[in-house]
């Protein structure tokens, strides 16, 4: 899969998992606003009970942000590795040689 489409499909996760979590807080909050709970209080309690029922009731969408967070993760990982190279004066290629060299011939 190309960079750019993991990239949608990780927005698209994350904007379904936000806008799930939302949606949990308003139906609690509803539910106990119309239980005679003050809003303030219905609103309180809501954010604290949403978070582990939105672990629970939303487990594969929270999956597939985390699998797609640690996927970007390690492709920024990798660019800056290679930036980092890159501003050392180092080619991929030397650096290659250079690390089968030191793995051959530790001492030296």
């Amino acid at each position: 899969m190309s960079q750019a489409s993991e990239t949608s499909q990780l927005k698209g996760d994350l904007f379904r998992y936000l806008f799930a979590r939302l949606g949990l807080i308003a139906l609690i909050s509803v539910l106990l606003v119309l239980a005679q709970v003050p809003l303030l209080v219905a609103l309180l309690i809501a954010f604290i009970s949403a978070f582990p029922l939105a672990l629970l009731l939303f487990r594969g969408l929270h999956q597939r942000v985390n699998a797609g967070l640690a996927a970007r993760a390690e492709v920024r990982k990798q660019e800056r590795a290679k930036l980092r190279a890159q501003l050392r004066g180092e080619d991929a290629g030397e650096r290659g040689e250079e690390t089968a060299k030191n793995e051959e011939d530790p001492e030296s």
